[in-house]
């Protein structure tokens, strides 16, 4: 479904409702893709596919081998869909296959599985005044430049430079453009740019073997199968490569060409160098309407922008949503032998989902007692899967378990004890406290960790024989946003020196943003717990992926100092604010 966009998504896993949207393209399916239409048409743009090197007419095909071959109209550029009517590509079409009266339209469909391929952009270098893209017409992009040797680009595939369309005797090539830069770009590596490079470097000695070539760089990053011998072979070739990006460029106003100045740090010596055409290996980036999908899907995103898999290792193309699947650069920048391995695996993991015909749902799910529900619908608004529906004439909440991951932020939430989260009920958790604090608990720590990243964590730490402190004891939950304040205040109440809530890293939760839920309560407690005159450093929030743990390790280091410092008179305050009402909520009877 071309010219279309995904307005609405809701359901779940195998029953998914998905409203699209069909734009007019003015052009029915009689079209043969004669061109005689763009012949005539008297209106011209910057061609997006060109990249602006060239124009296209408001009648048009995308690109070349655009499926379907069909033009379709720019109704924004188009002269014929207002009052003023041009209809001279109406006139000259032949099976008569334009219609100015198409409108848009939107389908529904029922889908099973969903695979996100939606792709990436670039970082637009113009804010990098230093290197003078748009400035000096002798600067160009990566993506330019692959464009302009093209075969089917604007110059039929010859070299030349903007400003005399002649070839130029120097390229230069700038690497890390917008990528490994924390002020002026993405603090990540880009992945393609160094080969990307190195191919274009060895594609114009291939061709004009005269071209002097100049490669500024940080680091050659060339990590893949066969990609040494290709960055050797271009040095080979004559391409010199130099550490250290230029500091600015200067025009020279009569040839138009570009000199650059910066320092080689491995010589360490300042370098001038005259090119006379320079590309900016620009890095890729998350797509602008990536946070809309991210919405319409409920999908996590990692601290870089793109979208979060399941897990990295076990489930490298699931997303946390059950029956999305992630294919590309959607996920993460690659190059296109990995994207269609992904896209390979994606298809694989919907193709099994779609066959399989069911789903195993695992029983961690939480049960509604329709008796004790108010339907106050906090509990729907905390759910990161949406999973969780409340009927405000019947005032209860009901959940659909094919969409639950099984979190427990719904139970956590919960102030009438409705939801019963399955093998991570509140009574199984505190006997698990009253257990960890039945002896000595003035020396304990009780610590809360989710099962994807701080326990692993605890656990890599432990095999890794990290030495730590052995006050600690561990109750795992699935997520941090299990972690109720009744846990909290029960353990404080049963004498606990310290309290320890540990979870993932914000924005890298494995259920989406449960954990953001976890920091709310947390900073809840901490309120209320200055309120009443008690210390709040008893009570520590930390964030511990699965790899660190050595971090873990360190975290309850420096607890131990807090229980050493914890005074019995401050220990029996926080059992006498706190235990009684905990005592009351565990028996139910608090009026809450």
């Amino acid at each position: 479904m071309t010219n279309s966009e995904v307005t609405e998504v809701g359901g779940y896993i195998g029953n998914f409702k998905v409203k699209v949207q069909k734009k007019a393209k003015y052009v029915t399916k009689d079209c043969t893709a004669c061109g005689d239409c763009t012949k005539v048409c008297p209106v011209e743009v910057p061609n997006e596919f060109e990249v602006g090197l060239t124009g296209r007419k408001a009648i048009y095909i995308p690109f070349a081998q655009s499926v379907p071959a069909q033009y379709l109209i720019d109704e924004k550029s188009c002269i014929g869909l207002g009052e003023n009517t041009c209809a001279k590509c109406k006139e000259v079409c032949g099976p008569g296959a334009i219609d100015f009266n198409d409108k848009t339209e939107e389908v529904e469909l029922d889908v099973g599985t969903i695979i996100v391929a939606t792709g990436l952009d670039v970082f637009d270098p113009v804010g990098l005044t230093e290197y003078g893209y748009l400035r000096f017409p002798n600067t160009i992009t990566s993506l330019d430049f692959e464009r302009l040797i093209n075969a089917g680009g604007p110059t039929g595939g010859r070299l030349v430079r903007p400003s005399d369309m002649q070839l130029p005797k120097t390229v230069a090539f700038i690497q890390c453009v917008g990528s490994r830069a924390e002020k002026k770009g993405n603090p990540y590596c880009s992945n393609v740019c160094c080969m990307n490079t190195i191919k274009d470097a060895l594609l114009i000695k291939e061709h004009w073997p005269d071209v002097k070539i100049y490669v500024f760089y940080i680091d050659i990053r060339a990590f893949g199968k066969g990609f040494e011998d290709l960055y050797r072979r271009a040095k080979e070739e004559g391409v010199i490569f130099i550490r250290g990006l230029p500091a600015e460029l200067i025009e020279d106003k009569n040839s138009k060409n570009l000199w650059l100045v910066g320092e080689n740090t491995l010589e360490k010596k300042i370098y001038t160098v005259d090119a006379g055409l320079v590309v900016l290996s620009v890095g890729l980036r998350p797509r602008d309407d990536s946070s809309k999908i991210q919405q319409l899907l409920r999908l996590s995103k990692t601290t870089d922008g793109f979208f979060m898999e399941a897990h990295p290792k076990l489930k490298p193309v699931d997303t946390p949503t059950g029956g999305v699947f992630l294919a590309g650069c959607a996920e993460g920048p690659k190059d296109i032998k990995d994207s269609v391995t992904q896209a390979s695996a994606a298809a694989a993991r919907a193709g099994i989902l779609m066959a399989k015909g069911s789903v195993t749902v695992e029983a961690i799910t939480p049960t509604m007692d329709s008796d004790k529900c108010m339907g106050c619908g906090l509990c729907e608004r905390v759910c990161p899967y949406n999973a969780i529906t409340v009927d405000k004439e019947k005032k209860v909440a009901s959940v659909v378990e094919a969409a639950c991951a099984g979190c427990g932020t719904c139970g956590a939430e919960c102030s009438f004890d409705a939801i019963e989260m399955r093998h991570f009920t509140n009574e199984q958790i505190f006997a698990q406290i009253d257990a960890a604090t039945e002896q000595d608990a003035d020396k304990k720590i009780v610590a809360f960790c989710c099962n994807w990243c701080s326990y692993a964590g605890a656990d890599f730490a432990g095999v890794s024989r990290m030495q730590y402190p052995p006050s600690v004891r561990i109750i795992r939950t699935m997520c941090s946003g299990r972690i109720s304040p009744k846990f909290v205040e029960r353990a404080f109440a049963r004498g606990a020196a310290a309290v320890l809530v540990a979870g993932c890293h914000l924005n890298d939760c494995h259920y989406i943003d449960a954990n953001y839920q976890t920091k709310r309560r947390v900073e809840k407690l901490w309120k209320k717990m200055e309120r009443l005159g008690l210390d709040k450093n008893r009570l520590q929030l930390a964030w511990i992926s699965a790899a660190e743990g050595e971090k873990f390790a360190s975290k309850i280091k420096e607890m131990e100092k807090i229980v050493q410092g914890a005074t019995k008179k401050e220990i029996e305050k926080t059992v006498e604010c706190l235990g009684p009402k905990t005592v009351q909520m565990v028996a139910g009877v608090s009026n809450a």
